[in-house]
């Protein structure tokens, strides 16, 4: 009972710890200087290969037991990292939207609405998607985290690069490293 009282109260502070985190991003004040150079590139194949319950089920099969747990929470350790990357994206991202909301082209200001709204989906996946890994770390046999953020990540990209076509079609904003 003290163990699930402690995984509660743990839980607990790392969602507030998350969510503090991402608001103190929000309030931060940026410079309307060039935001792209502070997007890490992510190679969505790599970040995919690591999601693949096919890879997961194939390694599990293949090593013994304790090897395969160890091996699977440095597998979770890389995925968090891609996780967090894809976070701090997409906190740039939505400053990007944002700066793009005021422009006279209206087409260019609804393509930054979508990319500031796509960039808080990911947020929130890559919470819940944390979350989740941390559990699967914690228990190597615990569900796979979701492929939400993937999904999201993808989106993000594809409303990255149509801003970025408006409004410098010589240089679009890559997220990814495979695009």
């Amino acid at each position: 009972m003290t163990l699930a009282y402690f995984l509660v109260v743990a839980a607990v502070l790392a969602v507030v710890s998350l969510f503090y985190l991402g608001i103190s991003q929000d309030f931060q004040v940026r410079s309307d200087a060039n935001l792209a150079p502070r997007i890490q590139p992510i190679d969505i194949e790599a970040f995919r290969n690591l999601m693949d319950p096919a890879e997961r089920e194939y390694l599990r099969r293949r090593l013994p037991g304790g090897e395969f747990r160890e091996v699977q929470r440095r597998r979770l350790v890389a995925m968090a990292a891609y996780v967090r990357t894809a976070s701090q994206n997409a906190t740039v991202l939505i400053d990007i939207g944002n700066q793009s909301l005021s422009a006279s082209d209206p087409q260019t200001a609804a393509a930054g609405r979508q990319l500031a709204d796509n960039a808080h989906t990911l947020q929130v996946n890559a919470t819940y998607a944390l979350l989740r890994i941390w559990a699967a770390w914690l228990w190597p046999d615990f569900d796979r985290p979701t492929i939400t953020i993937l999904n999201s990540y993808e989106r993000l990209n594809g409303s990255a690069m149509l801003l970025g076509r408006l409004q410098n079609p010589s240089a679009p904003v890559r997220i990814s490293a495979t695009s």
